[in-house]
């Protein structure tokens, strides 16, 4: 379980040096081609991880509703960070996941309510959440680097 841990957090740093030093225009354009933009999927990998792992397993997620509500899966972008909250976010995004090992750790994890998710794939448990999750933050991370091409 520590790779799958550490996968998750690299993927976060990486998504942070990519995201680092652009504007917040660059961040909220959505490029040619693109549904969303740059802030919306970092959003979105924040809202995922809380879901997929603490929703399921029955426990309260660790980012507000509003939150969730304008980044779930199914959401376009409709909301245009101030550079405030975009430091909120990239806080979230870097540090919860040290909050999810400390919280496997300390066995919070005990219930999880199944899940099929959009590719087919079904998620049991906490574990499977996991690696799937780090599946997801990959297929994320490839949209924000060609997005940084393009803004």
């Amino acid at each position: 379980m520590d790779t799958q841990f550490e996968v998750l957090k690299k993927s976060r740093e990486l998504v942070l040096n990519l995201i680092d030093g652009l504007t917040i225009e660059q961040l909220h354009k959505i490029p040619e081609g693109f549904n969303n933009n740059i802030a919306w999927n970092v959003a979105h990998l924040v809202v995922t991880q809380q879901l997929l792992h603490y929703k399921l397993s029955g426990l309260q997620c660790l980012v507000s509703d509003e939150l969730i509500d304008n980044y779930r899966k199914g959401t376009k972008p409709s909301e245009t960070f101030t550079e405030e909250e975009l430091e909120e976010v990239k806080e979230l995004l870097l540090g919860l996941p040290d909050t999810l090992k400390e919280d496997f750790e300390a066995g919070i994890f005990t219930d999880y309510t199944s899940y099929k998710t959009s590719t087919g794939f079904v998620l049991d448990s906490f574990k499977t959440a996991l690696a799937f999750n780090n599946m997801h933050e990959g297929m994320h991370l490839g949209v924000i680097m060609a997005m940084r091409k393009l803004v």
